[in-house]
């Protein structure tokens, strides 16, 4: 193995289960594929990318689903309980993600079958949805079984990514959230046609077959740089991270803004279309921009996490999402004809601008990575960090569902205070508040960095 190739090899590399002196045994062994280059590195980032179609392409468009299921009297129960199906779906994906990833990096011989299981769970999952007749039988399915069978194929593609890119992981892991975006650009048109033109259960069975061809596709692509020994044995795991103020403070800011993140997508559709009156043809293209301007938000902010401080990064995001909720969601809530062209203007930049902000903040992972690496020692298990905040993100995806029901019912903020045409004016006036609070303290690290120097320069 040459020096370029040993100074090459990423953390993922060591959770293969095999030790520096395995990977340079006396006799030599067949080079490695080279990382962050080659053709190989390539055709495996692409197949992670085509992956993140079947894993969020469902709760991408689920926003559209629920406005289809509130118009349409095909499902029995509370209506009030379907945006848990969505939260509940790419929820439990993430605090799913502390689970596999240990295992995966504990028992890493684990990851060849752990795709191929959740490839059959995903689409058996899939196709029982579509014979629901209640809520909770979608929540159930798509909800948590689709969401079990996702989070086995999201696990170890995520491990093989942080094998093939080290110098370029930020960039690569942009590329990769932006391609989980991109998937939900086309389908909120894709899924409302199908909706309108062959009702809910043949789009949820085209939806199985959709999620089937593309994960059979993306599989033979999908495979670890350093191949796995078959006399790999279980090896311990560093948790000496876990002890760092820097990590929780990170992880601090990315649970609070993962509270909020999820419900824009989640109620934009049935915000323009019931409060001010917008085409349902609209409250799509809402969705579709604020998954389009992700993409190229997700890229952005993994480049400049490669070259910058993360919670300088992640003040940037979480600032421009928190002016872009007030300032334009909030701003946008008469029901006046004669207002709702500016409604409609307001809420298209609020989906151009809170899409590039807050879509690209799950890409800061890769500089918190670097940032723990920098404070903890070089034998950091990336992995079981990458699942941490997986698993932090899910907490408040889970939640926002209940919670924004609840939002949702304490209603307007200017309630007793007059008329207000502004969203802050309308029963969604709570929940935009919450919305922009949460994003805002996304940047916590950042302000955890000056709080704690004043309080020791007073003490």
């Amino acid at each position: 193995m040459s020096a370029s190739e040993t100074d090459s090899l990423s953390l993922g590399d060591i959770s293969s289960g095999r030790s520096f002196h395995e990977m340079t045994p006396e006799i030599e062994q067949p080079a490695l594929a080279p990382a962050d280059r080659g053709k190989a590195a390539w055709l495996m980032l692409a197949s992670i990318c085509l992956i993140q179609l079947p894993v969020w392409g469902f709760s991408l468009a689920f926003g559209v689903f629920q406005e289809y299921y509130y118009t349409h009297d095909v499902l029995e129960g509370s209506k009030g309980d379907l945006a848990a199906v969505g939260t509940t779906s790419t929820g439990v994906i993430y605090l799913l993600s502390p689970v596999t990833f240990t295992l995966l990096t504990r028992y890493p011989r684990l990851q060849y079958y752990c795709a191929p299981a959740g490839i059959v769970i995903t689409v058996l999952g899939s196709l029982l949805s579509s014979f629901a007749t209640e809520v909770w039988h979608l929540i159930a399915t798509q909800g948590v079984m689709c969401a079990i069978g996702n989070a086995l194929m999201f696990s170890p593609s995520s491990l093989y990514l942080d094998q093939w890119f080290v110098r370029r992981k930020g960039l690569a892991l942009g590329v990769m959230w932006a391609a989980k975006s991109l998937s939900g650009v086309a389908m909120p048109f894709v899924a409302s046609a199908c909706l309108d033109n062959f009702g809910s259960k043949t789009t949820l069975r085209a939806w199985t077959v959709t999620a089937l061809v593309t994960s059979l596709m993306a599989l033979p692509f999908m495979k670890p740089r350093i191949p796995v020994s078959p006399s790999a044995s279980a090896r311990p795991l560093d948790l000496s991270f876990l002890k760092l103020t820097t990590f929780w403070m990170l992880q601090a800011g990315n649970v609070i803004q993962s509270f909020g993140y999820f419900l824009p997508a989640t109620y934009l559709p049935s915000y323009s279309t019931a409060t001010v009156g917008l085409s349902q043809t609209t409250g799509t293209l809402l969705v579709s921009l604020f998954n389009a301007t992700s993409v190229a938000g997700g890229i952005a902010v993994g480049m400049l996490c490669d070259r910058f401080s993360v919670t300088n990064i992640m003040l940037l995001s979480s600032v421009g999402s928190a002016l872009s909720v007030i300032l334009f969601w909030g701003m946008a809530g008469s029901e006046d004809p004669g207002s709702s062209q500016t409604a409609m203007g307001l809420l298209i930049t609020f989906s151009i601008c809170y899409g590039f902000f807050a879509g690209g903040f799950s890409s800061t992972w890769s500089g918190v990575i670097t940032q723990i690496k920098r404070d903890s020692s070089p034998s950091l298990e990336t992995g079981l960090v990458f699942g941490l905040l997986a698993g932090g993100r899910g907490i408040g995806n889970v939640i926002s569902g209940p919670l924004s029901t609840a939002l949702i019912q304490k209603g307007s903020l200017t309630a007793g205070h007059g008329h207000s045409d502004t969203g802050f004016g309308t029963e969604y006036g709570t929940l935009i508040l919450f919305t922009g609070i949460t994003a805002f303290f996304g940047a916590w690290s950042w302000m955890w960095r000056y709080i704690s120097t004043g309080v020791r320069l007073v003490v």
